[in-house]
């Protein structure tokens, strides 16, 4: 940014830019800073880098049970809002659900800090229609592994919703205005996190937590070690593994990150036949996120789960 028009920026108008940021305005592009689609966006930088600092705060809180239980329990709910709605439904639409409930996991997705759905699904559907290759938004075929990993949603290229690829999805009004407020559960999953350990710590004072150490571990430490279990997918699940099928892109199935990330780790199952709500093709490759599909199925609330072909079955059993 330049000192003169560092200098014409009035308080009016640097609050207008925080708007824009805030909600994911693609105006706030056109205000200051490189204008490389490489290049870093401070503002988006901060927080995540904040979240990570944030785990810091077990030097001063401890441990405890409870803290440990929530983080664990607070990291399988918001890995399968992701994995079984923003992936396998807003990305793929592998199944039905009714507005009011793809709206709830809409929000509940917020809660892991991965921006809105609609931005989620414009990326990756972008991801498999240039599959490690220059088009692709995170390919470490293509980049380095932290690009891949995580330096590729800090870019300024990455801060807009890639429209073109979500014609479906934007004409729901509800989830484009969720877009622009995405920020909201996840401050508001954190003020639960500090409410319930407050609560706990009245009510079990044995349990000798707190507030902050809820905050420090169902908040902070759960959402940065959701962060890179789900990254996975992205930078190691397209280098380290096996491959089934052969695809067109590097993507590799990998049983240990499948084990983390509740069934995404099936990267070339997935990468064959996408629009499955399912990534574990047979019965031994473990896909939580399709079991919780399947109970979601049994309470009527999804329906219309998609299967994957016979053909294909039959052709990477064939291969095992």
């Amino acid at each position: 940014m330049d000192d003169s028009f560092e200098k014409s920026i009035t308080p009016l108008s640097r609050w207008r830019v925080f708007v824009y940021w805030l909600t994911n305005d693609d105006r706030y592009l056109e205000h200051g800073g490189s204008h490389s689609p490489r290049a870093m966006d401070p503002w988006r930088l901060a927080p995540f880098v904040g979240m990570h600092l944030g785990c810091l705060g077990v030097l001063w809180t401890g441990i405890s049970g409870f803290a440990v239980a929530l983080a664990v329990l607070m990291y399988v709910a918001r890995m399968f809002f992701i994995t079984a709605f923003y992936h396998r439904y807003f990305s793929h639409r592998a199944f039905e659900s009714s507005r009011p409930l793809r709206f709830l996991f809409a929000v509940l997705g917020c809660t892991a800090g991965q921006r809105g759905p609609l931005w989620w699904a414009s990326h990756h559907r972008q991801h498999h229609i240039h599959s490690d290759t220059e088009l692709d938004p995170h390919s470490p075929q293509t980049d380095t592994f932290w690009f891949s990993h995580v330096l590729w949603f800090l870019t300024r290229d990455a801060f807009s919703i890639r429209w073109g690829q979500i014609g479906d999805l934007r004409k729901i009004r509800e989830l484009v205005w969720l877009e622009r407020v995405d920020w909201l559960p996840l401050v508001a999953f954190a003020v639960l996190c500090f409410f319930l350990g407050e609560w706990a710590a009245a009510a079990y004072p044995e349990w000798q937590t707190s507030g902050w150490q809820a905050l420090v571990w169902g908040f902070f430490i759960s959402t940065t070690v959701l962060y890179h279990a789900t990254y996975t997918i992205n930078s190691l699940a397209h280098r380290f593994g096996k491959r089934r099928f052969d695809t067109p892109d590097h993507s590799r199935n990998n049983a240990l990150l499948a084990v983390l990330t509740l069934g995404e780790g099936w990267h070339n199952n997935h990468h064959r036949f996408p629009g499955a709500a399912r990534q574990g093709f047979y019965w031994w490759e473990i896909d939580l996120s399709y079991l919780g599909l399947r109970l979601l199925r049994k309470l009527g609330l999804v329906w219309n789960l998609r299967p994957v072909p016979n053909n294909i079955i039959e052709a990477g059993r064939s291969r095992r």
